[in-house]
């Protein structure tokens, strides 16, 4: 639908922001037929690539750059402990992904997830989330 509204709008400068519900790594986010969203923007500079004979568009996910301890902020959007045999605990459900287009717009070093609005704080003694079940991303983008 996408790619779709793209061809419509006639340009492929597409951000998409929010809560995705998914990880970056999860198959809606990567698989060709999903968001194909990259972790690089080597790869996204590509444009894309075939899989099955069709051509399929990238995206691309800084937020892979931000998973984990050794970031600058927390590890993750949102933090959920599950009593399953697999639980991930941090999760990067709230992503940015940008077509290659406008990547040269995007500023990596200003994407950040708050820990904080203002005066008020976002996450408590133990770093995680308090005021929602996420935390928010700012990023810079000229347009």
């Amino acid at each position: 639908m996408i790619c779709a509204a793209e061809d419509v709008a006639g340009h492929q400068r597409t951000l998409l922001v929010g809560d995705l519900n998914l990880n970056p790594f999860e198959r809606g986010v990567v698989m060709a037929s999903g968001l194909h969203a990259v972790m690089t923007k080597a790869t996204a500079d590509k444009r894309g690539r075939a899989v099955g004979g069709k051509q399929y568009r990238y995206f691309y996910n800084p937020m892979w750059g931000h998973f984990g301890d050794r970031t600058p902020g927390p590890p993750g959007t949102h933090y959920y402990s599950r009593g399953d045999d697999v639980s991930y605990f941090w999760h990067m459900f709230d992503q940015v992904l940008i077509r290659p287009d406008p990547i040269e717009r995007f500023h990596d070093n200003t994407l950040q997830i708050l820990t904080a609005a203002g005066s008020m704080p976002l996450i408590g003694q133990n770093g995680r989330p308090v005021a929602s079940g996420h935390l928010p991303i700012l990023f810079k983008l000229d347009l």
